[in-house]
């Protein structure tokens, strides 16, 4: 119990000290970044100072891995260099059962960083990013190609080229209808429609109607009213990383149910489960790699530690890269890192010295 409470004292202290200072790093950053462009829109200290205060839970988010990895790797790699540690392993106290406590504090904040993220930081950085782009002036493009919309309840799809925004133009659009056994009935293409103001005006348009496996043209189509709004076919690409999980849930079922590449977006969304768990692999690195020289132990171990998580990102972003073109599953580029890491923090505990 002496020793639980000797090294989470440690541990927190240097923990709560480094988060604050990469927070501080971190809104320091993004505010200089984007000085000169509020100084040219003439944005008030006020308005600057609230953007600032909806950063702090991403900034956090990032902080957070290196403030655990530099709290845990400063207080192991002290306690070797002070031979602390070398008294404990006399008393018969392994490595393990010493470290444990930063083990259970590490995967306990890592279920605590999922949450936070999905909850506080998800929020907070899209009004952040609103209100920025706000005072900036700084207005998101509405443009779209290869859009798709489904609509009442599946059994009409439109499929166009392009999208227009400031004209309200859609080019070489499709419109797939279904019957109510979701057959297709009809098929409508036209070179370019017009919205205006109730519904999209039809430009060389051609309507094929498919009955009993055989397919007519008609070029009357009067009948056929197309009143879906133009805002449904502006661009509908969200970044999966700035949005919670269940908005990203429904995004890869549109985009799946829509026929259009989603396995970059479906492998973000596994990473939104395995990314909290680099807090127990930092930690559990800095376990393994801790004292691995008995000259220069704290650079070194500091080193060392900081090179693995370096690796780990690395290896998550390649891993990331082959799910994105499907030459691994999603879920294997989201969760393939964390598992090599926990083997290999696991075989250098083994191996550590003790």
């Amino acid at each position: 119990m002496i020793f639980i409470k000797y090294l989470c004292r440690k541990f927190f202290a240097i923990f709560i000290g480094a988060l604050l200072f990469f927070l501080m790093v971190l809104c320091l950053v993004d505010l200089f970044m984007n000085l000169w462009r509020y100084i040219a829109q003439n944005v008030s200290a006020a308005e600057i100072f609230k953007v600032s205060l909806f950063y702090i839970p991403k900034a956090a988010s990032f902080s957070l891995p290196l403030a655990v990895l530099f709290g845990a790797a400063y207080v192991l790699s002290d306690l070797y260099a002070k031979n602390e540690l070398t008294a404990v392993f006399a008393s018969g106290v392994s490595l393990l059962r010493f470290t444990m406590p930063l083990l259970i504090i590490s995967a306990i904040l890592s279920v605590a960083l999922f949450f936070f993220e999905d909850n506080v930081v998800v929020p907070y950085y899209r009004q952040k990013n609103e209100m920025q782009n706000k005072l900036l002036e700084i207005q998101p493009i509405k443009d779209a190609s290869n859009a798709v919309v489904i609509c009442d309840g599946g059994r009409t799809v439109y499929k166009a080229l392009m999208y227009d925004a400031n004209l309200k133009t859609l080019y070489v659009v499709y419109v797939v209808s279904r019957d109510s056994e979701n057959h297709v009935s009809s098929i409508l293409r036209c070179q370019s429609a017009s919205w205006n103001g109730d519904f999209w005006q039809l430009n060389n348009a051609v309507l094929y109607r498919i009955k009993d496996n055989k397919v007519s043209v008609d070029l009357n189509y009067s009948g056929i009213t197309l009143t879906e709004p133009p805002e449904s076919f502006e661009t509908s690409n969200i970044s999966v990383e700035e949005v919670s999980v269940e908005e990203a849930k429904q995004y890869i079922e549109y985009r799946r149910r829509a026929g259009l590449p989603y396995s970059e977006a479906l492998s973000v969304y596994y990473k939104k489960f395995s990314f909290p768990c680099i807090l127990f692999i930092v930690v559990f690195l800095s376990v393994g790699l801790s004292g691995r020289t008995r000259k220069n132990v704290l650079l070194v171990s500091l080193l060392l530690c900081v090179g693995a998580a370096v690796l780990y990102y690395v290896l998550q972003m390649v891993t990331m890269l082959l799910a994105k073109f499907e030459y691994i599953s999603p879920l294997a580029g989201a969760w393939l890192p964390v598992i090599f890491f926990i083997i290999l923090s696991y075989i250098l505990l083994r191996t550590s010295r003790t």
